[in-house]
Order: C-alpha cells, then structure tokens, then sequence
C-alpha cells in the first residue's frame, strides 16, 4: 500500500500543475484511496492526524487521505480534480464556518453531495474549547511558550479579549506553532470528548 503522505504530497503537486494526471491515478489506485478530506491546511492535518491515532484509527488503511489545500479558496480546483468528475474520490471536508459557502459551491461543481464539517471560528478555537484554556496553559508551558504566551497576554491588543480567544490568537502568532499544538492538543483529548465537528467527521469517515 502506497503511503498517504507520497500520495498527498503528489495530489499537491497535481493541483499545482508539477504532477501528471497519470502519476496521481496509479497512487490512488496502489494507495486504496476512496476518500479524501479537504482541509484548509497543515494544522488541519495535524489535529485530524493526532485526532485519528487518538480514536484507533488507521486512516491509510481505510481509504482516507486528508489533504491540506494550502486555503479554503483552493477548494473548487481540489474538489474537482478528486471527485465524481476527476478521480472519482467521495469527497468529504472540515472547515470554518466562514468557509462554509466556498466549501458547497464547491462540492456542487463536482458532482459530490456537500458532506461538509463546520467549526465555528477554527479548528483551533474548538480544541481549546474542548479542553479549556488552564489545559492548554499547561501544555504551552510544558512545549517552552509560557513566557511568550503571558508577554502576549499583556500587549493592549488583547485586552478586553477572552482567554479562550487570546489562545487562539496567540497560536498563529509564530510560523508552525499551529501545526505543532494542532497535533499536540489533539492528541490531550480525553475519549468522547472530541470536538462536535471532529466527532462527527471521523463518525463519517
């Protein structure tokens, strides 16, 4: 069985026009790949990754590969190649509520029903929700970021803002810091206390 990350790594390549239709088919089909989850980005990966592992689950052997998009506005170009009119994948997705409407235009052009999973503000925001601001105080503490976190806190910028949002905020301050608690605040879920969206995406899946 082809590996998930050479296949999402050469549907990337696809959607960026450096990979051959052909290349993408023949790894889809080695994979055993039926469905794909589009997702805005790495962070995404992370958490759904961290999320899956969590659940026992063993996605690459289901089927599934989740693919980043590089942005929520890519969607039109990855459903397309993907689904019913491109490699005939089921499509399926999580994303912002923001989002939401790119992700149904989107599905509707390609011929695939819009099984779409919607968090409210980001993904971000539904993990520490979940777990709660003093949790993932402690994990920020134990990955070395407490002092940054409480210099941030104090700037005027977040004053008046909630914790819950300072967090939030705080997470896309540094390049990769999204990726890196998206797969570590995933992986503190408690069992049966995954986020709504996430709960009902992998119950789909």
């Amino acid at each position: 069985m082809t590996d998930t990350g050479i296949i999402r790594d050469t549907v990337t390549g696809w959607a960026e026009g450096h990979s051959s239709d052909g290349a993408v088919r023949r790894l889809v089909e080695e994979g055993g790949v039926r469905t794909a989850v589009l997702v805005e980005g790495r962070s995404d990966l992370a958490a759904l990754e961290a999320l899956a592992a969590r659940f026992g689950r063993a996605l690459d052997a289901e089927g599934v590969c989740v693919v980043p998009m590089g942005g929520a506005m890519n969607v039109g170009r990855y459903a397309g190649l993907l689904g019913p009119q491109g490699l005939g994948l089921r499509l399926t997705g999580l994303c912002d509520a923001r989002e939401r409407p790119y992700y149904d235009r989107a599905f509707a052009r390609a011929g695939a029903p819009a099984e779409v999973f919607v968090c409210v503000a980001d993904l971000e925001e539904e993990l520490i929700r979940v777990l709660g601001v003093p949790k993932v105080e402690e994990i920020v503490e134990a990955e070395g970021d407490l002092t940054p976190w409480r210099t941030f806190t104090r700037q005027p910028a977040q004053s008046g803002r909630s914790r819950q949002d300072q967090m939030r905020r705080f997470l896309g301050t540094k390049k990769g810091r999204k990726i890196r608690y998206g797969h570590l605040l995933a992986s503190a879920l408690e069992p049966g206390r995954a986020p709504a969206p996430l709960e009902a995406l992998f119950s789909r899946l």
